[in-house]
């Protein structure tokens, strides 16, 4: 091969080398259910307890690297929304498919959350109405919209396992209540204890999205 011919060829390669090296990385995981609850039906520990079982659910599937919140709303003096505390995404499931874009995109009509999109940490299908057991049910303490859905509806700030209620949503985008297609806001659940999130269709469980 001739020091021309080489070089023709060789300029190609660098290049493609180069647009390689500066090509946008996919995010990674960024968003799942909780493949399992706190075993102590709406009491999370609070926000910062629900927060950490995000990140610990991450870590075992080797996404800890990123800083894990729960889409989830608190109340009191100063309330906490849930779509002010999961960063501004994109956000892909286990199986690598986008399913909202930004914040915006989340709580639009656009988003790709369904019962095939919306994994576990493991990348699994949960169980959703019509399955044994239901378990659609995903507390968010949210309105349609990301916001409080009222001090009311969030089982004490996540730290109650008996009296009170919690706002949840329908992972399978499926159900009863007022917003059954909803997979933020579909209706309150009948009380916070296990038994009682049990019966309604739930599990416990919770979205949690990379905020980094």
């Amino acid at each position: 091969m001739s020091k021309a011919w080489a070089f023709r060829f060789a300029i190609p390669m660098v290049m493609a080398g180069v647009c390689v090296v500066g090509a946008r990385q996919a995010p990674g995981l960024g968003f799942f259910i909780t493949s399992v609850g706190s075993g102590k039906g709406a009491d999370l520990g609070g926000l910062e307890g629900a927060d950490k079982h995000c990140q610990q659910l991450a870590q075992a599937v080797g996404a800890g690297n990123r800083t894990w919140r729960a889409y989830l709303s608190s109340g009191g003096a100063k309330p906490v929304h849930a779509k002010d505390r999961i960063g501004a995404g994109p956000w892909q499931n286990a199986k690598g498919v986008v399913v909202a874009t930004s914040v915006a995109d989340l709580h639009s009509d656009a988003n790709k959350l369904s019962k095939e999109n919306s994994l576990t940490e493991k990348g699994a299908v949960g169980n959703g109405r019509g399955d044994t057991p239901n378990t659609h049910d995903i507390m968010t303490g949210s309105n349609l919209d990301g916001t409080l859905a009222g001090d009311a509806l969030t089982c004490n700030n996540w730290t109650s396992s008996g009296e009170g209620s919690a706002q949840v949503g329908h992972h399978d985008r499926t159900g009863g209540g007022q917003n059954p297609t909803s997979w933020n806001s579909a209706h309150p659940s009948k009380g916070c204890s296990q038994a009682n999130l049990v019966a309604t269709g739930g599990a416990g469980l919770i979205y949690c999205f990379a905020a980094k």
